[in-house]
């Protein structure tokens, strides 16, 4: 159901992002008004809404008739731009935005690349401004205020995801990639760093997560689907953490090829594997032809690092990391659970034996080595 403080809602942007959200928003029976600068975006928002809604009615989540009836609910319009993940851009268009919507209006960026702090000075409702992050194919929405957003700011973005039958996650404070993507982000580049120092194939990387997650695609065939210029491009930007180990450079090296060449993962028909019907989804690739054990395990050390960086933070609990985790990747164990499992010593061993080749900064392992003695005294230590 709507919640009573929104009738209306508007988004920039008409790309997959904007034609899922706002079709269930539409779906609820809010009102949507979706903007675009380019017609051609526009005309195909019809045929991608339609195709969204296949998916909604085949998981039995609503029946077509819905989808018909919040489709007469969204108007197009095409005096809007999308706004790129620029700093300057994404600040002179919302300062645009501050000006021309009525004072009432909550105002919210979809980033995860950049911080609201970084945007919400240029906007006068500091109150009104806060970060609302979806992730496609997902329920998981982010939510993060700024050092002016209220607390009824948030509390209206959190009923507004729950009346979406999506998950708010509210962050306790700011954090680049907030919580799931500053997990994720970590794990792709991990089997990228694999990759590139020579220690997997790509096929090996993506088998062992694969098997020991229980899931039918793994961080290659994600970076596919998501497009590799886009991983490229969040590569390309300028970096928040030191990388004293030149894994920026090395990255960027490697992906480059494949931009160059446009071989840009799904939407190009050639990324890692060729499309539409890629190797590790074939009954042969399930069949390693060496112990993959070494691989997983640095994939989930970097994951339960990656989450243990975020607690130690204070951005969220241990509990709310794992539930954003398996919201985001319907897998079955978050991050802490399967730290939990593993017990702390062989973690640990793990980060140590990746340091000495090397992969992490040792102030990052120390980090890791006091939280696990600080916070996480009860967890089993295997013999």
């Amino acid at each position: 159901m709507k919640i009573p403080e929104i009738n209306s809602v508007c988004y920039i942007g008409a790309g997959s992002m904007g034609c899922y959200n706002s079709l269930l928003a539409a779906l609820v029976g809010y009102r949507v008004a979706l903007y675009d600068i380019s017609q051609g975006t526009l005309d195909q928002v019809d045929l991608r809404q339609r195709e969204f809604g296949d998916s909604i009615v085949a998981a039995g989540l609503c029946l077509q008739e819905h989808i018909e009836q919040a489709l007469t609910l969204v108007t197009l319009h095409s005096d809007l731009e999308s706004i790129t993940e620029e700093l300057g851009i994404k600040r002179d268009t919302h300062a645009h935005l501050d000006r021309i919507f009525p004072a009432k209006t909550i105002i919210t960026t979809n980033t995860s690349a950049l911080l609201v702090s970084e945007i919400e000075d240029v906007v006068q409702r500091g109150d009104k401004f806060a970060a609302l992050h979806s992730h496609l194919g997902s329920t998981l929405v982010d939510i993060v205020g700024g050092p002016r957003t209220s607390s009824d700011t948030l509390d209206i973005l959190q009923r507004y995801v729950l009346s979406l039958n999506c998950v708010p996650m509210l962050s306790k404070k700011e954090n680049p990639g907030y919580i799931f993507n500053a997990m994720f982000g970590p794990l792709l580049s991990k089997g990228l760093k694999l990759v590139i120092e020579g220690a997997a194939t790509a096929e090996e990387v993506d088998l062992a997560w694969m098997l020991n997650r229980t899931t039918p695609i793994g961080p290659f065939g994600l970076m596919d689907y998501l497009g590799l210029n886009v991983i490229h491009d969040g590569w390309a930007r300028e970096r928040r953490e030191p990388d004293p180990l030149g894994f920026q450079v090395k990255i960027l090296r490697f992906l480059s090829p494949f931009v160059e060449r446009n071989t840009l993962g799904v939407k190009t028909g050639k990324g890692f594997y060729n499309y539409p019907q890629p190797t590790y989804q074939q009954p042969d690739f399930y069949q390693p032809k060496k112990d993959l054990a070494a691989i997983y395990s640095s994939l989930v050390g970097e994951l339960i690092l990656a989450a243990i960086l975020i607690a130690e933070k204070q951005v969220a609990t241990s509990e709310t990391i794992d539930l954003a985790w398996t919201v985001a990747t319907s897998l079955d164990k978050g991050p802490f659970e399967i730290l939990h499992e593993m017990g702390a010593e062989p973690f640990m061993g793990i980060l140590q034996s990746e340091f000495e080749q090397p992969f992490h900064d040792p102030s990052v392992v120390a980090i890791a080595a006091k939280y696990v003695a600080e916070e996480h005294l009860n967890l089993r230590v295997n013999s």
